[in-house]
């Protein structure tokens, strides 16, 4: 049992900040879908987010052999098709319930990265949770593309797991992410520049809110759990991540005041449940460093 003192509280404290962070950004570009293509709110916020990156960090490129580079091109690729995909989903379908089928994504590496069968057991049960989404759109009650790009969302977001690890291990500090982040932008350019810069051009107030965005979901978030992940150990972090989802449908309420029917409500709670479950019965594995920790970019 976990041990929790003043510094794990403040800990905690941290995650769950940054997970209102992150949540509340999703909610504001939800609301910019009204005025932008989801894509040019994407270029919008990774450019925005890789300025700030770059004003606080500057990383030495020049000492980087291919083997650097590819990590960080790789990270930058998953970086770019997470926040792609999941803006495309959040489009299509309920805020929460994207952030909901995105979650399999960490799930089934986990499951892909263990040999343990109470591992593929919480795999199957969010996979139960995502299935009875998957229900609902066949219905016609949700979009199902909308529910495909989000679980293509969750590919990505497993992916930007394992490379931003192999980041961490070979570039120190956050110059791997600013790198990646840069280069993120440079991929969703041809899909979301044109309109951004039209739309900006246009109504010149959206700068506001999509730095808010950036803020938000990507400074912001990333600070408090780098420091969180100094405090509290990585299963108590994870366990607090797979609150992502509920706090998605708050804040989707609270700011762009949408509701998820009671069967969607179950749907996500079950993946959470996976999701903590997943957390709790975890191996025993070395401390997450800061370095190397995983953030949540969406």
């Amino acid at each position: 049992m976990v041990r929790m003192d003043r510094r794990g509280g403040i800990g905690i404290g941290l995650v769950l900040a940054g997970i209102c962070s992150v949540q509340s950004g999703a909610a504001v570009a939800k609301l910019l879908f009204d005025y932008l293509d989801p894509a040019a709110v994407t270029w919008l916020r990774l450019g925005f987010a890789s300025l700030i990156l770059l004003a606080i960090s500057r990383p030495r490129m020049r000492s980087w052999d291919r083997r650097t580079w590819r990590a960080v091109v790789l990270l930058g690729v998953a970086l770019a098709g997470m926040n792609l995909l999941f803006y495309l989903a959040a489009d299509r379908i309920p805020l929460a319930l994207a952030v909901t089928c995105e979650l399999v994504g960490p799930l089934v590496l986990a499951l892909a990265l263990s040999r343990r069968w109470v591992d593929a057991l919480w795999v199957l049960l969010a996979g139960a949770g995502v299935a009875i989404i998957g229900a609902q759109s066949l219905t016609g009650a949700l979009d199902a593309i909308g529910v495909l790009l989000a679980i293509a969302a969750g590919a990505c977001w497993a992916g930007y797991i394992m490379s931003s690890h192999a980041v961490g291990e070979l570039v120190p500090g956050v110059g791997g992410l600013t790198a990646a982040m840069c280069i993120a932008a440079i991929v969703t350019t041809p899909f979301g520049a044109v309109q951004a810069v039209e739309g900006v051009v246009a109504q010149p107030w959206l700068l506001l809110p999509a730095l808010g965005v950036a803020i938000l979901s990507s400074a912001i978030a990333y600070a408090f759990e780098l420091a969180a992940l100094r405090r509290i150990p990585p299963r108590v972090f994870g366990v607090l991540m797979s609150l992502e989802p509920v706090a998605a449908g708050v804040f989707a309420l609270l700011i762009v005041g949408e509701l998820i029917g009671g069967i969607e409500v179950v749907a996500l709670g079950i993946v959470v449940a996976a999701s903590i479950g997943v957390a709790l019965t975890a191996s025993r594995t070395p401390p997450v460093t800061p370095d190397t920790a995983p953030i949540v970019q969406q």
